[in-house]
């Protein structure tokens, strides 16, 4: 932990250099509600975000904040180790290439809908009646199973510290994430404004569902669908990705997947009591738990073993995190500066323009101090470091 904040309700603890102000005033309304609980923490990769800042960890008595899990629910990371040691830059160029043709990339789904038989299980013993949101979205979801996305999503190869080639992708539930998400932060909005009298300020854009009725339950049913979908969709991906690393380098040896979330919220016990921990941008990191922190495109990621620090709710970040938004970048950013920063460590990627300047190195903060400042979250496995990056 860098910092302690002792000026609100509830202390909120910090594992980042530099927060902005907005975030840090987000953090304080956290620690604010009626029914947080114990602490806040923020992890190193914190920045603003809607309504809850991304990086942070939330744990609640008796409610859920679909704002403090986020739209993309279920968002996050999986990688697989390859019975490679090494890809000559062309192979690199060529999976690249080939990757960006078999996967659907942006907002582009698939023709045709996927085998039902792929989609997830409702969770819970329950049907697919019993989630409305999903019910109504499951034809759609069938076609964006195994596609990518846009924003900071992402397929790499990389060379891993213990000698082997590395596969990674990052994504999450996509369309049907969001739909969720939108549906249940508006009903939660309803109910605050029932009656005329609101628990919280609008402006916190923190409106909750309680946790035993029926809004609340059924949040919960149709956020864990979307977590598994996340996970089914990073599974369909690295699947083909493996198919084309297979197909271009003639590998035929890949370990077992690890498969982390960071964008959900789930009942756990925290310092003696059942609480519902929302890790908005932050991963797990229980004792023992393996886990995955990547850097920004051009730097390095990391396969981590967490260490059940208390403190962080057993947390780390999700990434290396912002440092300016998207337009921000894409404004002041200089285009053959990051261009020559890909060029030195020779990673095949895809910017081109000023457009693509979202998700250059420059817009994310050092991912070496982040992994600095969460000494006491995790102990690091294999450094990766990228050899080849396909963007949404």
């Amino acid at each position: 932990m860098k910092t302690k904040v002792t000026t609100e309700k509830l202390p909120i603890l910090l594992w980042v250099d530099n927060l902005e102000e907005e975030a840090l005033g987000q953090a304080k309304n956290l620690a604010n509600l009626p029914f947080a609980f114990h602490h806040i923490a923020l992890m190193a990769d914190a920045h603003v975000g809607y309504g809850m800042p991304i990086g942070g960890v939330l744990a609640t008595e008796g409610a859920v904040i679909p704002n403090g899990v986020g739209v993309d629910i279920g968002c996050g990371m999986c990688a697989v180790a390859t019975g490679l040691r090494e890809l000559s830059h062309e192979q690199l160029k060529d999976i690249h290439r080939t990757l960006q043709q078999v996967v659907p990339l942006g907002f582009k789904h698939h023709r045709r809908p996927r085998s039902s038989e792929l989609m997830p299980p409702v969770p819970g013993g329950f049907d697919l009646a019993d989630l409305p949101v999903v019910a109504a979205e499951f034809a759609s979801a069938r076609r964006q199973l195994g596609t990518l996305g846009g924003g900071n999503h992402f397929m790499e190869i990389q060379q891993g510290s213990d000698g082997h080639i590395w596969l990674m992708v990052h994504s999450g539930s996509r369309n049907l994430g969001y739909q969720v998400a939108g549906v249940y932060n508006k009903l939660a909005i309803r109910l605050a404004e029932k009656g005329g009298t609101r628990i919280l300020p609008a402006k916190w854009q923190l409106d909750f569902l309680p946790l035993g009725s029926e809004e609340g339950e059924r949040y919960l049913r149709e956020m864990r669908y979307c977590v598994e979908f996340a996970k089914a969709n990073r599974r369909e991906m690295m699947q083909q990705m493996q198919e084309v690393v297979a197909e271009l380098s003639g590998c035929d040896s890949f370990g077992q997947a690890i498969d982390v979330a960071h964008n959900y919220a789930a009942m756990e016990e925290h310092f003696g009591r059942e609480v519902c921990v929302h890790r908005k941008g932050a991963t797990r990191a229980g004792q023992g738990e393996q886990g995955i922190i990547p850097g920004s495109q051009g730097s390095f990621s990391y396969i981590v073993r967490g260490l059940g620090n208390a403190d962080a709710f057993s947390s780390c970040s999700h990434g290396a995190g912002r440092v300016m938004g998207r337009k921000e970048a894409q404004r002041q950013l200089d285009l053959e500066e990051e261009l020559a920063k890909l060029k030195r460590r020779n990673v095949v990627h895809g910017i081109r323009s000023r457009k693509h300047l979202d998700e250059a190195p420059g817009a994310y903060k050092n991912i070496e101090q982040v992994m600095a400042n969460q000494q006491d979250l995790v102990t690091i496995e294999v450094e990766l470091q990228p050899l080849a990056v396909v963007k949404g």
